[in-house]
């Protein structure tokens, strides 16, 4: 009974097998059949290698001033491809010896590296080395996303095969170098190259080759900048390589090793000085062409801007709203740390500071590790280098307590340890030690310049803040403000068209007007003084407000108001008196390109920028003809645009008013812009004049400043109520600009921040630059200006010798016709006799 009922349990058991074994063989099948489905199913979905043969990666758009040099660039991915040929042999070999020492053996896979990295990886216990061929690194990098999982592992493997079915191993090299990422922002062996060592990439040494071709693996952790040492090392695993694959000698290697590598970067355009223009050009772009095409597609742009000048006016606005700032006193330190808060925070400035040692002029943050007050010296820490800060560096602060302990000190005057300062470093530091430092401050005021060639329009140089990283408002363009005395020009042009002359006088005395309110508006002249009878050119050379006022009020709001538009003022005007002193607000570039019809001899140029765009081929998508000015056209009105002069200057470039752009469809001629003719909007007459009543504000007015050009000058100052905002708008012949100075957010600029202390000072140290090479030249009268000798106390005609007598000019037919009464001469009296006794 026992053996009987044992065999059918044997019996169960050997089917269960044969179940098992079936079931497990046709799941297998089944994964099988699924994994070559899927794998089908990749052969069919994955993208075309086909496109690669045609490589158009995204590519920096180029900006160009207008002696086309380059001042800007646009990019998502900063890159510059170069041809293969240009790429020399030895840098191809290191990245391949680096890289795919098996590159000109395999397909696409090297298979044989996989297994060397399987098993190196299994020895470490993690993964020390991989397998990636630079086939396939082109595969991922080009055709898929980067994401990690297997299945794009097998993408990457299918593509790599195909990949190199289709292409040579030159044309793959060719995507692979220009593709690759290598830090620092650089994309391509050429940025690269740039970036590092300031070099084009023909020119490397093999010291430098070795170094870039070890940067792949990981190029924040190899970056020469930031960690030279760990560089250092990967250049010589680099060149071990080279000498393994029998690309070099390993004499050559060791020479390479000994090799001083310097690093520095060939930096073609400065950002932060021309950041206000180029946001200006990029908004108009971008609006244009679209943000993919303006980032992507290597777009050569040409602009109205001078570099030098743009430089000019970088300088000029940093060191003026630093001089300002520093005349109103030292803040304190930015911040207090504790000494366990020292160390996280230098880091995180180290972090920040790409160069190999501090720049000379440099700003950076530090923190004060140590204070001697004996000698009034503080050892100041920035990033993971240390300098000194002496009683010299610091000594526009005043007299500072120091103190060498942490923790805040009681009030401003006091700096301890822990103390977070803004430092110049005066002297570079030396394996970071050694630096000197002086004691900086960023400014609070903010300030803005534009300047312009008054024969074109064209916007020669523009800045819009003090620092476009922290703040991307466009004070230039963007911010309306209160011109203050900066408007009177305005006035007192629409005062020549109807008739007033600069010898008309008007009584500077107290007015009062009915302001429609309770109270009454008393206008009031800025020192207080109330001076009788003066000239239309007395009144604008001192600024006299309630003369402007009355001059105003005898033309009549809507006169001024008709003349401002026609100067190019678009911001909304107040309709009362108050707009004879500059209540309503404008933009600095609104202000200074009505300035420019007084330049121009009365002609309106709307300001631009962009004067040529061609796509990466070549290509013109847009292109701007130039206006031709008249030297003098004699015009019964102005409004009426006449023809344009043969011998005009045909360098110049412009646009007129009305201009428009079209976008060059494929296969059309580029869009054209700028063919009309430019606006004349006031006589040149009334335009001459105006020009040289603001030569006296700066001869003998409160432009004074300006003076300092040595060449003739015109312009305007201008202050608001409580010193909120400051102004200088000022010309010569060949150039205009506009320079504003004031708070964000309003308040007073305190002592010094007039028009003449705070603005006109940026607008010379500006102007001193920009025609440094520009020859002297004088404002020329047009044929229907005259001049006439007149007493400037009644307006009337003087006669040759009268005591303060002075030629003054006319419009011809509108200057005096009578002279003063000749005095009545005294009878002379007998002398008294003594009395006879």
């Amino acid at each position: 009974m026992e053996t009987y009922k044992a065999r059918p349990r044997r019996k169960k058991e050997g089917s269960g097998k044969k179940l098992l074994a079936g079931i497990t063989l046709g799941g297998g099948a089944l994964l099988v059949l699924a994994f070559f489905g899927y794998f089908f199913y990749l052969l069919g979905a994955l993208p075309k290698v086909d496109r690669l043969a045609d490589y158009r990666p995204p590519i920096v758009s180029q900006v160009f001033g207008e002696d086309g040099s380059l001042v800007g660039e646009f990019y998502l991915e900063r890159r510059t491809v170069v041809p293969v040929d240009k790429i020399p042999r030895r840098l191809i070999q290191a990245f391949v010896a680096a890289e795919d020492s098996n590159f000109y053996q395999h397909k696409g896979i090297d298979y044989l590296g996989i297994v060397r990295a399987i098993f190196k990886n299994t020895m470490s216990l993690r993964k020390k080395e991989g397998a990636s061929t630079i086939t396939q690194q082109v595969a991922k990098s080009m055709l898929l996303t980067p994401e990690k999982k297997f299945s794009r592992k097998l993408k990457e493997a299918i593509l790599a095969k195909r990949m190199e079915e289709r292409l040579s191993k030159d044309e793959i090299l060719y995507i692979y170098l220009n593709q690759i990422y290598l830090g620092a922002g650089a994309y391509g062996v050429q940025l690269a190259a740039e970036t590092y060592f300031g070099k084009e990439v023909d020119q490397l040494n093999l010291a430098e080759m070795a170094m870039m071709a070890g940067l792949p693996k990981a190029p924040n952790a190899y970056s020469p900048i930031k960690h030279l040492d760990r560089a250092k090392e990967r250049q010589g695993y680099v060149l071990e390589r080279m000498v393994k694959e029998g690309y070099i000698t390993q004499a050559e290697a060791d020479h390479a090793k000994a090799f001083p590598v310097a690093i520095h970067s060939l930096k073609k355009v400065n950002p932060e000085q021309s950041a206000y223009f180029l946001e200006q050009v990029r908004q108009q772009l971008e609006e244009k062409y679209g943000e993919e095409r303006l980032y992507k597609d290597g777009l050569r742009i040409y602009t109205t801007m001078n570099a030098e000048m743009q430089k000019a006016a970088y300088d000029g606005v940093v060191n003026g709203l630093k001089a300002l700032d520093k005349r109103q006193g030292f803040r304190g330190a930015a911040r207090y740390l504790t000494e366990e808060e020292v160390d996280p925070f230098c880091k995180k400035v180290e972090d920040q500071i790409d160069t190999v040692t501090l720049k000379q002029g440099g700003g950076y943050q530090g923190v004060v590790i140590k204070a001697d007050p004996a000698k009034g010296e503080l050892t100041v820490r920035v990033g993971d280098r240390t300098g000194i800060l002496d009683r010299k560096g610091m000594d526009w602060a005043g007299r500072l307590e120091l103190v060498n302990s942490y923790g805040k000190p009681e009030g401003k005057r006091a700096i301890a340890l822990g103390a977070v300062l803004e430092v110049v470093a005066q002297q570079t530091d030396q394996n970071r030690v050694g630096a000197v430092f002086t004691l900086d401050q960023t400014p609070e005021t903010q300030a803005a310049l534009v300047a312009i060639d008054p024969q074109s329009g064209g916007v020669r140089a523009l800045v819009g803040g003090y620092d476009f990283r922290k703040s991307q408002f466009n004070r230039a363009t963007q911010a309306r403000r209160n011109p203050g005395s900066a408007f009177k020009p305005v006035i007192y042009a629409a005062a020549l068209e109807k008739g007033m002359t600069p010898a008309t006088v008007i009584q500077d005395s107290q007015v009062e007007y009915d302001s429609g309110q309770e109270k009454t508006w008393k206008p009031r002249n800025y020192d207080n003084i109330y001076r009788g009878p003066v000239t239309m050119r007395t009144a604008l050379t001192n600024s006299i407000n309630v003369v402007s006022v009355k001059i105003l009020e005898s033309i009549g709001v809507r006169t001024a108001i008709e003349c401002a538009k026609r100067l190019g003022i678009t911001s909304p005007l107040a309709g009362n008196l108050t707009l004879a002193l500059g209540s309503s607000s404008v933009t600095p570039l609104e202000l200074t390109s009505a300035y420019a019809v007084f330049a121009s001899g009365g002609y309106r140029m709307a300001p631009y920028f962009v004067t040529k765009v061609l796509d990466r081929d070549g290509a013109v998508l847009e292109e701007m003809n130039p206006p031709k000015i008249p030297v003098f056209t004699d015009i019964s009105s102005a409004g009426a645009p006449p023809e344009a002069s043969e011998d005009a200057d045909a360098s110049l470039t412009g646009e007129g008013a009305a201009a428009t752009a079209r976008i060059a469809a494929p296969g059309t001629a580029p869009a054209r812009r700028g063919a009309a003719a430019p606006n004349q909007v006031i006589s040149p007459d009334v335009a001459y004049i105006m020009t040289n009543l603001m030569e006296s504000v700066v001869t003998s007015g409160t432009g004074g400043r300006a003076r300092a050009l040595g060449r003739p000058v015109a312009g305007k100052t201008g202050t608001t109520n409580d010193m909120k905002d400051a102004w200088f708008v000022g010309f010569v012949p060949q150039l205009v600009a506009g320079v504003w100075v004031g708070y964000d957010q309003e308040r007073s600029l305190g002592a010094g921040g007039s028009g003449g202390q705070a603005a006109a000072p940026i607008w010379t140290e500006f102007m001193q630059r920009a025609l440094a090479a520009i020859p002297s030249k004088r404002f020329e009268p047009p044929n229907d200006v005259t001049f006439a000798l007149i007493d400037p106390r009644t307006g009337r005609l003087a006669r040759e010798g009268t005591p303060g007598a002075v030629q003054e000019c006319f419009i011809s037919g509108t200057e005096p016709s009578t002279y003063d009464p000749e005095p009545v001469p005294v009878p002379a009296q007998a002398p008294l006799q003594e009395p006879v006794l």
